[in-house]
């Protein structure tokens, strides 16, 4: 053994960028050497949970009498595309004094690492470099902040549960329900799993309250008024007891009598004016989430599309900090490097000298919050902003908007009156509604106010003319209108990913609920886009256009599987659970013994069962292809286990 220091990062080009700032230029095999130092990487895990047929050659074929499949000593297997890397890995270990785990700074960062040491049983003293950003700056801060390695031993404990949980279910029930698809003449490969399937459950609900939807008609009516020849709208409220509880008047002689009373009298006395200041505060930076919830909106981005592009701005670019975050807000120490990153913004964007003198570096919005952060911070820019002039098209648009909600935190609040005017006329009540700005605030830093879009003027509310109480206004056109209620509309992927983050609102019990609010919901930010993107592969889920929908094979497997499979609150007892875990609660042995029993019991209730599924099989054909074709779909990290052989 020699003196040598090694750091084990996750990712070639996060190794690259570690090793640049240490001084270790020089290319070794499968690392980077400098004085005294190493600097190695994985590709993602470099080892995978292994398949049943590692414990026992009989579980090659799929039987229904073999199941439950759970191992008694756990098994770990080198990747093969990945073989070579983790020769490198294991000499390097065996060579270091020391060792500095640099992966990402999460739970499945520190699994990625933590396996790696445990089977190559290096048994040396440990640190942790708990990085939030690739730029020199950020790399420099966080070697002078080196953490103990017992200080986050414990992520990789909750990490190993989950994956051993996944794979309980994965493997048993994804075997069990492709086996009973088979009885039924179905003979696609039906993969179930703790995310998938929830996540599957929403889409198929959804679909199902479109197709249950019977419109139901209703009566609007718009009022044009002139004040000194200026016109505005004015809508008309119906008497409650012939609304629905949306305000919808649903009786259509009433609708018509009321239009042709306003017709007939020509004016409408103003019977009460009232104006409020309204302040808006600027929304928080981005999470991933809400990222690619609003890419999706505004850009037409898929989910993964937009991690994938996120990815590339922090890992190629150095662009922006960490992506896969849960959390929009910012520690009170990032403040000290606004200014920095401010003047980087504007030196690389003339286009933001606008903007400049409305910015104020000073300024502490509500989202520099050190009680509200988690392991992540909300993604923001970086002072490498100079790297922004060499984007275009996509990027360009994703990293504007980042970079907007940066901005915003600089900038005033959004200001506005707001006046309501409510009038009678022929004995019918009206209500004109109007908005004035008196401060962007905020909104200055918007793309959609740096570069206006055409037409944009048509959506914004009306500005009302001046009014003044108990004077009468002409009736210059009263427009009747005939409507339907709306169903729901389709899922898209930004939406989906805001419904799996929000799916505590389905959920009744107050503990789960609160527990999925505190999770944030199903999946993580970093998985949730690789969990849309399989069930498109898997033939679960097709596009048609931007809007999701659930495949004939979908509704059948939501209506066979368990209900708790399906069932969101299952992910918060879980969650509950690995919480424990990570926080040196519950030993993991005790909680994948748990997993087990579970497991068993429902394997054991649901082998009888008779399954109905119809449509074409979900795309993979086989067990075995369906693997293959996991293996090679596995993201652009390379970090999501065999998605196919256990799916989350």
């Amino acid at each position: 053994m020699t003196s040598m220091r090694l750091f084990l990062c996750e990712k070639p080009s996060q190794a690259k960028d570690i090793a640049k700032v240490l001084g270790a230029n020089r290319r070794g095999d499968g690392c980077w050497q400098g004085a005294g130092v190493s600097v190695t990487w994985c590709i993602g895990h470099l080892l995978e949970t292994a398949p049943p047929d590692a414990y026992d050659a009989r579980y090659k074929r799929w039987v229904l009498a073999d199941l439950p499949i759970v191992p008694q000593q756990w098994k770990m297997q080198v990747k093969p595309k990945t073989a070579s890397q983790f020769k490198a890995v294991k000499r390097l270990l065996g060579e270091c004094a020391e060792l500095v785990i640099a992966t990402d700074a999460d739970r499945e960062g520190e699994m990625i690492a933590r396996e790696l040491v445990e089977h190559c049983r290096y048994l040396g003293p440990i640190q942790r470099l708990w990085l939030s950003a690739l730029d020199e700056a950020s790399i420099r801060k966080a070697l002078g902040a080196l953490k103990p390695g017992g200080e986050t031993f414990n992520l990789y404990q909750a990490a190993l549960g989950r994956s051993r949980a996944d794979w309980l279910i994965g493997m048993n029930m994804s075997r069990l329900f492709t086996l009973l698809g088979r009885q039924s003449g179905y003979q696609g490969v039906l993969p179930v799993g703790r995310v998938q399937t929830p996540t599957l459950r929403l889409v198929v609900d959804r679909d199902r309250s479109i197709a249950d939807f019977v419109p139901v008609p209703f009566w609007a009516i718009d009022v044009q008024l002139l004040a000194d020849g200026t016109p505005f709208t004015a809508q008309w409220r119906a008497p409650e007891d012939a609304c629905d509880e949306q305000g919808r008047c649903l009786n259509p002689e009433l609708a018509r009598d009321a239009a042709e009373a306003m017709r007939r009298a020509g004016s409408a006395r103003l019977v009460e004016l009232n104006t409020e200041r309204m302040r808006e505060a600027a929304p928080l930076p981005f999470d991933l989430g809400t990222l690619q919830e609003v890419c999706s909106k505004k850009l037409g981005l898929g989910a993964q599309e937009t991690l994938d592009i996120a990815q590339a701005l922090y890992e190629t670019h150095k662009l922006i900090t960490y992506p896969r975050s849960d959390c929009g807000y910012l520690p009170l120490s990032q403040h000290t490097e606004a200014p920095a990153i401010l003047d980087a913004l504007g030196a690389a964007d003339p286009a933001l000298a606008a903007l400049a003198p409305h910015l104020d570096a000073r300024r502490r919005s509500r989202a520099w919050n050190d009680a509200k952060v988690s392991a992540h911070h909300g993604i923001i820019p970086t002072v490498a902003a100079q790297a922004s002039t060499r984007l275009s098209g996509k990027p360009r648009a994703v990293y504007g908007l980042i970079r907007a909600r940066y901005l915003a935190q600089f900038l005033p609040h959004h200001e506005y009156d707001r006046t309501q005017a409510d009038f009678t006329c022929a004995g019918q009540t009206l209500r004109a509604v109007g908005k004035r700005i008196v401060e962007p605030g905020w909104r200055r830093a918007l793309p959609e106010a740096l570069t206006p879009a055409k037409g944009r003027e048509a959506h914004e509310p009306q500005a009302l003319p001046a009014l003044a109480a108990n004077q009468d206004y002409a009736v210059a056109e009263v427009k009747l209108k005939d409507q339907h209620t709306q169903p729901p509309k389709p899922f898209t992927e930004g939406e989906l990913i805001k419904a799996m983050k929000n799916v505590a609102k389905l959920v009744d019990d107050p503990r789960l609920k609160q527990k999925l609010k505190d999770t944030t919901g199903i999946g993580t930010e970093a998985t949730r886009a690789g969990i849309i993107q399989g069930l498109l592969e898997r033939g679960y889920l097709s596009k048609q256009g931007k809007a999701l929908a659930a495949t004939p094979a979908a509704f059948g497997l939501i209506d066979a599987v368990p209900r708790p499979i399906a069932d969101p609150g299952t992910t918060a007892i879980w969650e509950q659970a690995l919480d424990m875990v990570q926080n040196g609660e519950m030993p993991l042995e005790e909680f994948v013994v748990k997993q087990s029993a579970w497991m068993s019991k429902l394997v054991e209730r649901c082998a009888g069962l008779r399954l109905t599924i119809s449509g074409p099989p979900a795309r993979g054909g086989t067990p075995r292809k369906n693997k293959r074709k996991a293996a090679a779909n596995k993201g652009t990290t390379g970090r999501r286990r065999k998605a196919a052989a256990a799916p989350r």
